[in-house]
């Protein structure tokens, strides 16, 4: 095992040569990515309304004490995400990353469908935040099993570019992050506040439905990815992890810190803006499009690149920048809120994220060998996304509630930027992963 990473970077010839003995490798990048963008757009549209949701499922007569009950609600279902992991990683491993996917995708439409048609408090009283957790919860075991799943099914089509093509992952969640953001802008822009409250915000969870029978129907037409049809399946994936590859587990999840904790300060910063800031709703969903465009754009550029070059030197950059300029940069917007500083700020967290977690993908499916590659992953991605970005919400704003300082948010960026530069470095010195 401790050769895994050691083919990743061949020569054009052999990238030529994976890629013409896999057909279907385009297809598998559609189709993971479809599912990817709707796991995201579903997640982040709840934190993007969270102000509205606050008002009408958890209505308190302190706004911030809404706020933080509507973020926690939000961190709760990510207590699912290892759970979902487990479960659903461990049939990818068993039965194929196509089952897996697949079943992924039924669920979470299921629990953005009952967010969609969830009556609010003022109708039937505390059955509505329960409900709204309930769904939530769904949503977690859900995208606990599709980040590693569908990574696992692009990276097995074309190993020898497995940045290029798991870097699609994250394409989509820029994609996710534009739509999300683009809905915030034009609903907070075009609707009233009683139209918003009304009806308006279950527009965009209607439309994360929209997307799921399309990703459904490609995935089921997929045939298994090669690399997996051609492996010796485990029966017991997770007990191979937790007796014989612990270390890699935990470098895994270390790995996974920035990229969660850049994600999450996009998707917060909306709501940062309005509330530290006093700038509109519209300008600030209108920054984070930037953000998702960056992102969306850049990041098969970043997995090419990391193919060529490694990934631990994207990772280490994007980290060690992160620690030096998260402060400055916020400080100075701090005392200079307006909407270029903003669109500026945006743009190079944007530049920063991309960087990293273009490069991420590629370097846990160098972490862990095919037969425990989809338990692995998940495990890692969501141990991560559980304790970083779940409650990163919550956690910035009760810090900022706390110091009574605006600047509070960077040392959870700060912190979540020096985990990630241990874990990479150990990635690379100690399982000499490039």
């Amino acid at each position: 095992m401790s050769s895994i990473g050691s083919t990743i970077g061949s020569g054009d010839n052999s990238n030529t040569a994976a890629f013409k003995q896999h057909p279907q490798t385009w297809r598998a990048v559609i189709s993971s990515s479809i599912g990817n963008a709707l796991e995201w757009f579903d997640v982040l549209i709840y934190s993007a309304m969270a102000v509205t949701i606050a008002k009408l499922f958890f209505p308190t007569e302190n706004q911030t004490v809404s706020l933080l009950i509507t973020f926690a609600t939000f961190g709760v279902s990510f207590f699912m995400r290892p759970l979902g992991a487990v479960v659903i990683g461990a049939y990818s491993d068993r039965a194929g990353r196509k089952a897996a996917l697949t079943l992924s995708i039924l669920l979470m439409m299921i629990g953005t469908l009952l967010i969609a048609i969830m009556p609010t408090y003022a109708q039937i009283g505390l059955l509505a935040p329960a409900g709204i957790v309930v769904a939530r919860l769904l949503q977690g075991f859900s995208a606990g099993g599709e980040f590693g799943s569908s990574t696992a099914f692009l990276v097995e089509h074309a190993p020898h570019r497995r940045g290029f093509f798991s870097s699609w992952q994250v394409a989509s969640q820029g994609m996710s992050i534009v739509l999300a953001a683009v809905f915030g802008a034009i609903l907070s822009s075009q609707l009233s506040t009683a139209q918003l409250e009304s009806w308006g915000w279950r527009l965009p969870f209607f439309f994360g439905m929209l997307i799921g029978p399309a990703g459904y129907y490609i995935r089921r037409n997929l045939e298994e990815s090669p690399e997996f049809a051609q492996a010796d399946a485990t029966r017991t994936p997770l007990r191979d992890i937790m007796r014989d590859q612990k270390l890699r587990l935990l470098i895994g999840a270390g790995s996974v810190i920035m990229a969660t904790v850049s994600v999450y300060l996009v998707v917060y910063m909306p709501t940062y803006a309005v509330k530290q800031l006093g700038m509109t709703s519209t300008a600030s969903f209108s920054a984070t499009i930037l953000a998702g465009v960056i992102m969306l754009l850049f990041s098969p550029l970043v997995g090419q690149l990391s193919d060529k070059y490694g990934r631990t030197p994207f990772m280490l950059g994007s980290s060690v920048l992160f620690v030096l300029l998260t402060y400055p940069l916020f400080s100075w917007l701090s005392f200079n809120p307006s909407f270029f500083n903003l669109l500026l700020v945006q743009g190079v967290i944007g530049l920063l994220m991309t960087m990293y977690f273009a490069s991420m993908p590629a370097l846990l499916s160098d972490i862990f060998p095919v037969q425990t590659r989809g338990t692995g992953m998940s495990l890692s991605y969501n141990i991560a996304v559980m304790i970083f970005g779940g409650f990163a919400g919550m956690t910035i704003t009760w810090l900022i509630a706390v110091t009574d300082n605006k600047l509070a948010v960077t040392f959870y960026v700060i912190g979540g930027a020096l985990l990630s530069v241990i874990a990479t470095l150990a990635a690379r010195y100690k399982l000499r992963i490039r």
